[in-house]
């Protein structure tokens, strides 16, 4: 929903502009800012949209879809949170030159009478305008069932998906999508192998590979917490994770590739002297060595430089990268090797026209999932709902016999 303050031109009210006697609202560094504003909805607000929800689709069954769970409508939150007073909403300036104002939380299928009344039973917002109203829409998408790891439709060849039409939800998501259908579909248009990111290797790789071996019931959100190896996929180490990827598949030039290889060699070279260098913190205590120093908790890299023992010439994010190596060394270590044994079941490929019912030993509904979502690896098929281990040790014995699955 986007609302102006005032209809009547002359009277809008303006959002401060960069100026001494608002110093909190002064320009940052990159680019100028502007600020946001918090108001409340309270029982006259709630009142109003508890009286009109017989004139709201998504409460009369005219909308039937599942909405976002972490978007609710303004008429959902009054309904499922009735005891709480009041609800945040978040006004949002859309730009210096205009006083529309986009608001952030009374997403909404009221119509737009009720929409205004609403808006209007706010303190701040009583001479409020609406420019454009919200609105609920219904879609479809594609049964993930539908869609291989590259992106591309099973069912026209050639036909790469992304965004919404894969059941997902978010800017985030949809545009990761994008990224990988449209390499993909460059590739498959030059004859060049598919780019498939792993679940250790990205997000992205993530939330495809869950597009693509699980049902979707309601929109799909990527969070940290679908991710089995959180501590390989940082923040701080994406370029290090991705940036080769980016090479081969033309995305990166020379230089920015060359810059994040530089910065790959500084840190293991640093992190193998500091494993060396040897030292005695005390007299009385035994010699450790600086790597050993810098695991302890109250250490950090500026106390080995402060120390003698760590280099001075190191980039910031080079230091970084070497203090979060050594301290967490234990824990990533044990991923790597959780990953290295799911590789196993990664890199053995099922052939394409596998008959699953032909296999004996396999239970019905493996069969009957396995022929649905058609995975590719082992890996996959191994995270299909309804596929146990059970059915993929059986699997596994049968890809072994040679020219037996067909």
């Amino acid at each position: 929903m986007y609302f102006s303050f005032l209809s009547n031109r002359e009277d809008h009210a303006h959002f401060p502009s960069p100026n001494p006697v608002y110093p909190q609202f002064q320009p940052t560094s990159w680019r100028p800012q502007l600020p946001c504003y918090q108001v409340y909805t309270n029982p006259g607000t709630h009142e109003i949209i508890r009286s009109n929800l017989h004139r709201a689709p998504l409460f009369t069954g005219v909308i039937q879809g599942v909405g976002p769970r972490y978007c609710p409508s303004i008429e959902d939150k009054i309904v499922k949170f009735a005891h709480k007073v009041a609800h945040p909403l978040f006004l949002e300036p859309e730009g210096w030159e205009t006083s529309e104002v986009y608001v952030q939380g009374a997403n909404t299928s009221l119509p737009e009478d009720v929409q205004l009344a609403m808006l209007r039973s706010i303190p701040a917002l009583e001479k409020a305008e609406i420019v454009r109203a919200g609105y609920a829409i219904e879609y479809d998408y594609v049964p993930t069932s539908q869609t291989g790891a590259t992106l591309e439709s099973r069912l026209v060849p050639g036909l790469f998906l992304a965004g919404q039409i894969n059941g997902t939800t978010g800017y985030e998501e949809a545009a990761g999508q994008g990224l990988i259908a449209g390499i993909n579909a460059a590739n498959s248009v030059k004859g060049r192998p598919p780019l498939i990111l792993r679940r250790d290797q990205a997000y992205i790789g993530i939330m495809i590979d869950d597009l693509v071996t699980r049902e979707v019931t309601e929109p799909y959100r990527l969070f940290t917490s679908r991710a089995e190896y959180r501590l390989l996929l940082r923040q701080d180490n994406a370029d290090l994770r991705l940036s080769a990827i980016g090479f081969e598949a033309g995305l990166i030039d020379i230089d920015r590739h060359r810059e994040v290889e530089t910065k790959r060699e500084a840190i293991a070279k640093e992190i193998k002297r500091l494993e060396r260098t040897h030292f005695s913190p005390t007299e009385e205590s035994q010699s450790l060595s600086a790597a050993a120093f810098l695991r302890r908790p109250e250490v950090d890299f500026k106390t080995l430089i402060s120390l003698g023992l760590g280099s001075t010439d190191l980039s910031p994010e080079v230091m970084e990268q070497v203090e979060t190596e050594i301290k967490y060394q234990g824990y990533i270590e044990r991923q790597r090797k959780e990953v290295a044994r799911v590789h196993r079941l990664e890199e053995r490929r099922i052939p394409a026209g596998t008959d699953y019912g032909r296999l004996s030993g396999l239970r019905s509904e493996a069969c009957q999932k396995l022929d649905r979502f058609r995975p590719a690896t082992l890996g996959q098929a191994s995270r299909i709902d309804g596929v146990t281990p059970a059915d993929i040790a059986i699997l596994l014995i049968h890809l072994e016999r040679p020219g037996k699955v067909t």
